[in-house]
């Protein structure tokens, strides 16, 4: 990392955060010659650490290239998209985030002369799809569901990223689809699921979840950004927990529904404004992508720390210290 120059976006987001903070110490000890944090919203000055520069930039504003430009950034880390949509939010916006923002960064790359782009992609790349294999490769197809706005738009951009390899092959690339990040305070949509006073299973369907922590995420990045290795690979723990061992993890009970019923059910409560979910939901928890994280740990040369159920059960731990 000595000397690299290095861009986040999404810096201010729960992931941005923790990579800044480890990059700063980086800069601290000279292993990294400049730290600049982008995000939407300025960091209130209050969460800012010394020695990195603070930047207000959209994604989608043309005024990034030149920020990387005053900067002179070789290595950009994209971590900057929707993954939790708010009340307010629409299909629309969360594409010209997703997609017209991650081309915009890609545009800006190529004409400040960055070196590396590091992407947050996810395994929902892959799809929730009956005929997925058991164990999702990097050299599986990318079929991201048009229902799912996430999965959808994670496709669109790693097709995207396909199209500037071929076109601008001077811009390093490392991907990473990343399965469901679990840490100390993290909450997402599958976290959600966790709180409720039961699990909803899909009859039939075993459902099983990859987790990663995140300081594994993080230390994958640090890894990309020191190696300037590129590729593509899954960032997901070893191993799959089926939901029925959630369950009994979380100490909950688990309720297998008929799949038909669970879409009647969404479909009517959506209708009525009592969820934002619909019937599409049930291919989200029935035909999870599994990721196989081999590449990672044998090509890229990074293995995690925690497997999934070390994960998850970190995870339990944490939360329950939070509510003690």
């Amino acid at each position: 990392m000595s000397g690299k120059s290095i861009l986040v976006t999404g810096a201010d987001g729960y992931l941005g955060r923790q990579l800044i903070a480890q990059l700063a110490t980086a800069r601290a000890t000279g292993a990294i010659a400049t730290v600049v944090a982008a995000d939407v919203r300025l960091t209130p000055p209050a969460r800012q650490l010394p020695g990195v520069a603070y930047a207000q930039a959209d994604i989608r504003d043309g005024a990034l290239a030149g920020i990387l430009r005053d900067h002179a950034v070789d290595t950009v880390v994209h971590l900057a998209s929707i993954v939790t949509p708010g009340k307010k939010s629409n299909r629309a916006f969360e594409y010209s985030v997703d997609v017209d923002g991650t081309r915009n960064v890609l545009e800006a790359c190529v004409a400040s002369g960055v070196r590396q782009v590091i992407v947050s992609s996810s395994g929902a790349a892959y799809g929730y799809h009956a005929d997925n294999a058991a164990w999702l490769t990097e050299s599986d197809p990318l079929r991201g569901n048009e229902e799912f706005a996430y999965s959808w738009h994670k496709r669109l951009v790693e097709e995207m990223l396909v199209d500037y390899r071929r076109t601008h092959p001077q811009l390093t690339q490392t991907i990473f689809r990343i399965g469901t990040i679990l840490g100390d305070t993290v909450r997402n949509q599958i976290t959600d699921l966790f709180e409720k006073p039961r699990l909803i299973a899909i009859r039939g369907a075993d459902s099983p979840f990859v987790f990663i922590w995140d300081q594994d995420v993080v230390g994958a990045i640090l890894h990309a950004i020191q190696s300037g290795k590129g590729g593509i690979y899954n960032l997901a723990g070893d191993g799959a927990l089926p939901i029925h061992v959630l369950g009994e993890r979380l100490g909950k009970p688990v309720l297998s529904l008929p799949a038909g019923l669970i879409a009647f059910a969404l479909r009517v409560l959506k209708v009525l404004g009592l969820t934002q979910y619909g019937p599409e939901q049930v291919n989200f928890l029935r035909y999870r992508p599994v990721l196989d994280n081999r590449r990672l740990k044998e090509e890229f040369g990074y293995t995690p720390a925690k497997t999934s159920a070390e994960v998850f059960d970190y995870w339990l731990q944490a939360r329950t210290a939070h509510k003690g």
